[in-house]
Parts: C-alpha cells; sequence; structure tokens
C-alpha cells in the first residue's frame, strides 16, 4: 500500500489535484466508479476483463486516496472489519447461505 499511496501522492502533486481530493469528493468518486464497474455486467454475465480491471483499479484507487487522505491503515481497517464480519457470522450458522445475520 506504501508504493500506491505514494505513486498517487506524486502524481496529486504534479498536477496539484489535492485540493479537489476531499474526502466527500472521494467518497463520491467512489461511488460514481463503483457505478461504472457494474456497468461491465449490466445486461448479461459477460465481460471484457480489460475494461473490468480498469474500473476495478479506479474503484481501488480512489480508496487508497480516501484511506490516505483520512490517514487510516487500509490493511488495518480491513482486517478489523474482516474480525467483526467473522463475530456475525460464524461459520456454523452462515456456511453456504446468505441469509443476513440478523436472520441467522
Amino acid at each position: 500500500m506504501d508504493k500506491l499511496k505514494q505513486a498517487f501522492r506524486e502524481f496529486n502533486e504534479e498536477r496539484d489535484w489535492d485540493q479537489f481530493h476531499t474526502p466527500e469528493n472521494l467518497a463520491k468518486s467512489i461511488s460514481i466508479e463503483a457505478g461504472e464497474l457494474l456497468e461491465c455486467f449490466q445486461w448479461n454475465n459477460e465481460f471484457d476483463k480489460e475494461h473490468l480491471c480498469e474500473e476495478l483499479a479506479d474503484v481501488i484507487s480512489y480508496c487508497v486516496m480516501l484511506a490516505d487522505r483520512i490517514d487510516v491503515d487500509i490493511e488495518e481497517i480491513v482486517m478489523n472489519k474482516l474480525e467483526k464480519t467473522k463475530r456475525k457470522y460464524p461459520v456454523d450458522k452462515a456456511r453456504g447461505v446468505s441469509t443476513k445475520y440478523t436472520d441467522l
């Protein structure tokens, strides 16, 4: 992640784009790019892998920039969320089912 964060910092500094990268704007951009990612599957299950990867990279890029902007460690927050989710979906109740945790 450090390599990615540094690459985005340099890219944005060279273009003076940090002024536009408020947490709110980055969150909006994540949502917009996630919509473009979903568009890859709009009419069927087939997809162009190269285009899909480009859209996925856009979503991940904005997530990395937002985490950097609000000064959080991506690995730490994802692992914390995974642990919380493990407690909500214990294996003995959730294995092989897609039921929401409140209904398990």
